[in-house]
């Protein structure tokens, strides 16, 4: 018996990228009728229990998918056996999970958008330091990323 797919997403502060990957990706999951546990968290701590940045909740809010229930934590050690896929947002991320993983979890990482074609080892830009346009492109790539991921989860069934 194969285990429920469970998707944990991970950048940095869980208020910006992570919660819209984690957004979408609920989403399209929703919309496909996949059985997934999905999550997010941050590799820091500073925004531990914090709602999402404004901006992230206003982009998902015109895009029809309300998070301000969502809050910030932080990844754990437990976050290794309970999710089948975690998935960093950026390279720093992913190499700060690389050292995080306890010997023997066989949980797959990856970058969100390694799972879409031609854009491998590529990162979601962090748009907190800029304008709502960069959040509009966070937007458009965590989408195209659920999507992409979405695809090959179903795949595997």
């Amino acid at each position: 018996m194969t285990k429920k797919p469970a998707v944990l997403f991970v950048c940095l502060g869980n208020i910006c990228r992570s919660p819209l990957a984690e957004a979408a990706f609920r989403r399209v999951v929703a919309k496909a009728d996949l059985d997934v546990e999905i999550d997010s968290a941050g590799t820091g701590h500073w925004h531990v229990g914090e709602p999402p940045d404004a901006r992230a909740q206003a982009i998902a809010r015109r895009h029809g998918v309300e998070i301000a229930s969502y809050r910030a934590r932080q990844v754990t050690v437990e976050d290794f056996r309970r999710f089948t896929h975690i998935v960093a947002l950026d390279h720093e991320n992913l190499a700060v999970l690389e050292g995080m993983r306890p010997a023997g979890a066989s949980v797959h990482l990856s970058l969100l958008l390694d799972h879409v074609e031609g854009r491998r080892g590529q990162a979601v830009a962090d748009p907190y330091y800029g304008g709502d346009d960069g959040f509009a492109m966070t937007w458009a790539d965590v989408t195209t990323g659920a999507e992409a991921l979405a695809r090959r989860l179903m795949a595997r069934e």
